[in-house]
């Protein structure tokens, strides 16, 4: 697998922005930057983006508005970087699609760590080969090579790539009660701070697209005080 990934910095200010450029290409990365949205949405075409790291606090359409209008595609990692400490905020930017939440001043040494994490499993899952079968549960088909949800209907449902990850780790475990913390392991932030409530906003998202009625789930059920369970 390769080890120097496609990084897209995504800062209306210049001077955080070339700095954090400068250093991801330091550690031999290629690195795109973009000052807003319009430039970022010029950038995808060139080639392929492992992972943005898109700022919430930007003039005009702020990152969140950004982040909500990206293609609900699987195959990038999403950093968002910003300011913001509130739990709220982590909270909005998850349920927006955002795959980790890093807040000023971050150390450089962080950061780049966790935008490989998420890069290598951008790469594996590119490579995964096209002739793995797919799983099916309660009529819904999860298909690994094609990273592709479908309904019992047919119709195909766009996940984000933590919620493919997280989904496959439960249809991988059926009747197995998975706490939290195993959970996180599967969702690209091992090794880092551990914030529960991610879980749970994933958890609400999948719910959202899987279950007949996501107020009473009968797929992925809550195991108070310890995690989840999935009892398709």
């Amino acid at each position: 697998m390769k080890k120097n990934y496609h990084m897209l910095v995504v800062e209306d200010d210049p001077v955080s922005r070339q700095t954090l450029a400068m250093y991801l290409r330091k550690e031999n990365h290629e690195v795109s930057e973009a000052r807003d949205g319009e430039q970022m949405r010029r950038v995808f075409p060139k080639g392929d983006v492992d992972v943005v790291m898109l700022d919430i606090n930007m003039p005009g359409k702020d990152g969140l508005s950004i982040l909500r209008e990206l293609p609900r595609q699987s195959e990038v990692g999403i950093i968002m970087v910003t300011s913001r400490k509130e739990d709220v905020d982590r909270i909005v930017a998850l349920e927006f699609g955002a795959d980790d939440y890093v807040t000023k001043p971050y150390n450089m040494r962080e950061i780049l760590p966790r935008a490989k994490n998420f890069a290598r499993r951008v790469a594996a899952l590119r490579l995964v080969r096209p002739d793995q079968p797919a799983t099916t549960f309660d009529g819904w088909t999860l298909d690994a090579a094609h990273w592709a949800l479908t309904d019992p209907a047919g119709n195909h449902v766009k996940l984000t790539r933590a919620e493919f990850e997280l989904l496959a780790t439960f249809v991988a475990h059926p009747g197995q009660v998975l706490t939290r913390d195993q959970l996180m392991n599967h969702v690209g932030r091992r090794g880092h701070e551990t914030f529960d409530r991610t879980i749970d906003v994933l958890v609400r998202r999948i719910r959202r697209k899987i279950e007949a009625d996501p107020s009473d789930p009968r797929l992925i059920v809550t195991v108070h005080g310890i995690g989840y369970v999935f009892q398709a």
